[in-house]
């Protein structure tokens, strides 16, 4: 076989890629070693920074989105019971909106197959061969036939565990991380949203987050410790929980049910560098993770495969090489800045181990802040409605 461009992994990264290559006339591949279904079943996180909103209109996968998702003009912060609303269109004049990832990733499988593109599911053992020459491979097997894909690009979009980055040299790349000593442990519930808005809350037990997925589907989060069970947690213990850390007027709107999913997210900071081997490109998971307090994580999948798509688009047109030789410092510059802001919200919202009655006072100070000053909250807007692609 012989395609202009692989993309390895079929998530949201690399199916927004191949349809943004595919609106150029650039010929795709996707190889995805899991099934379709098993693609489609992962539950995410789904707040989708104004950036992303416009890219997936500009892919033309942005009709359902637009009929189904929560335009929000804002969030809320919550300190020991003290609430606080950020405008977010009054501040800076954008917004975000709530639509899940499995959305997301259903909307651009359908673009996909509507398009004629290729992809594979089920690839087995895939390896990528010659991404530091001009004649790249990607060899894998399929009914038990191994095939190999001569291309001119590799696109690893296949998360932190796939083989894209595995398969550069150690001694090629670097890589930073921090492991926080907690995750959120999630439910998702059948019941009305007891916000319009998420609302981020920090108490001294831990954080606790009111999202959504629907006018009639509720995502609720506590922290817990790194080690927690999820089998620890009875729905009635969870309820009890989330209602002691939001303040008494959301902890009364609750309306509970029983959970249909229920599971603990570790939370880590990771980032590799560069992005950019030879003829492989890295983006998404696979380049990077961030806190999902930040809602970033989508998000910055977006922006690196827009960067990427626009970079290939150059080289195939133009025929010019500056947009694939920027592509790693482009894309570094951005994500660097959304670690940072994920950190943030991590530090003032999370209960620590390490912290004292000091920090414990740094971080209300933090909130006053936010609450106190305009500018604060201006950059607090800019920053989760998201900075320009």
């Amino acid at each position: 076989m012989r395609t202009q461009v692989v993309i390895i992994g079929a998530g949201p990264a690399g199916l927004l890629l191949g349809r943004l290559l595919d609106n150029q006339g650039i010929d795709t591949i996707i190889l995805e070693r899991r099934s379709q279904d098993y693609v489609l079943g992962r539950i995410r996180a789904g707040v989708l920074e104004q950036g992303t909103v416009e890219l997936l209109d500009k892919a033309g996968a942005g009709e359902r989105m637009r009929a189904k998702g929560l335009v929000h003009d804002g969030v809320e912060f919550c300190f020991d019971g003290d609430r606080h609303r950020f405008n977010f269109r009054e501040l800076i004049g954008r917004t975000v909106m709530v639509y899940g990832q499995t959305e997301v990733t259903h909307d651009l499988m359908n673009a996909r197959d509507a398009s004629g593109a290729k992809t594979i599911y089920e690839a087995e053992g895939v390896s990528l061969h010659g991404f530091d020459s001009d004649s790249p491979k990607v060899r894998f097997g399929k009914g038990g036939v191994e095939h190999e894909i001569a291309c001119d690009f590799i696109a690893g979009c296949d998360g932190y565990h796939g083989v894209s980055r595995a398969s550069v040299p150690q001694d090629a790349l670097r890589t930073y991380e921090r492991v926080y000593p907690f995750g959120w442990l999630g439910i998702l519930v059948d019941k009305p949203p007891v916000s319009d808005e998420l609302i981020y809350a920090h108490h001294q037990r831990g954080f606790a987050l009111c999202s959504m997925r629907s006018p009639t589907r509720s995502r609720y989060y506590v922290q817990v410790p790194a080690d927690e069970k999820v089998e620890a947690w009875s729905d009635a213990r969870f309820w009890d929980e989330l209602r002691r850390r939001v303040d008494s007027e959301t902890a009364e709107k609750l309306i509970i049910g029983p959970s249909i999913e229920k599971s603990i997210a570790p939370l880590r900071s990771f980032v590799a560098e560069p992005l950019r081997f030879g003829r492989l490109f890295l983006a998404g998971d696979a380049a990077h993770i961030v806190p999902p307090t930040g809602a970033k994580g989508l998000n910055l999948a977006a922006s690196d495969v827009d960067c990427l798509a626009e970079a290939m688009t150059e080289f195939y047109r133009e025929r010019s090489s500056v947009g694939i030789d920027h592509y790693s410092a482009r894309v570094l510059s951005r994500v660097w800045k959304a670690e940072r802001f994920s950190w943030w919200m991590t530090s003032i919202l999370h209960t620590f181990p390490e912290t004292d009655t000091f920090g414990r006072r740094i971080q209300r100070a933090e909130f006053d802040y936010l609450v106190g000053s305009e500018a604060a909250a201006r950059s607090l807007a800019e920053n989760y409605t998201g900075l320009p692609f």
